[in-house]
């Protein structure tokens, strides 16, 4: 390992330990030329993903054109930049564990629109529009029949669970 400092490749490690996401091991190091240290972090390589697009073309996964879509999608909506990676945190992961090695992209598109749904309708319903490519109003109106339908429908299920129990409550006296 290079010194940052003088350039000097001798050093030698004075502490080793996890690094906080306990992804990496932080090694802290002593130039043996120049007597300072420097801070270095070792992580396993990890398989590139490639994305297969629509047109057959194929792409690195780029962590920063998910974020990217996401956040125009979240614009002005209450959802922090933490909530956002850790979400990238957990496609990644998710998609390296598969260990394919080529994803179509609309995988990632789903996923992406799955996670918004759960998040936010109106971030989900803006990702949705410039995903499926909406031609007009009808298609915003069809999809947001689907999703009122959907919260509906979890609503429905949410006050039978709450009758169901409280009829529960009232028999066991």
């Amino acid at each position: 390992m290079k010194c940052p400092h003088c350039g000097e490749f001798n050093n030698k490690v004075v502490d080793s330990r996890l690094s906080k996401d306990g992804l990496a091991i932080r090694r802290r190091r002593e130039c043996l030329g120049c007597d300072r240290r420097f801070t270095t972090y070792e992580q396993a390589e990890e398989m590139e993903v490639m994305i297969v697009k629509k047109d057959g073309r194929r792409e690195p996964l780029s962590r920063e054109k998910v974020r990217s879509g996401m956040q125009r999608a979240c614009e002005k909506r209450d959802i922090s930049m933490n909530v956002i990676d850790a979400f990238l945190d957990e496609l990644e992961r998710d998609l390296r564990e598969s260990g394919k090695k080529e994803i179509p992209a609309h995988i990632i598109g789903e996923k992406v629109m799955a996670r918004l749904h759960e998040l936010d309708g109106v971030a989900y319903v803006r990702f949705a529009s410039v995903y499926r490519e909406f031609k007009d109003v009808n298609d915003f109106v069809s999809e947001l029949k689907t999703l009122l339908d959907r919260e509906e429908a979890r609503k429905e299920r949410g006050q039978r669970t709450e009758d169901s129990g409280q009829r529960a409550e009232g028999g066991a006296s």
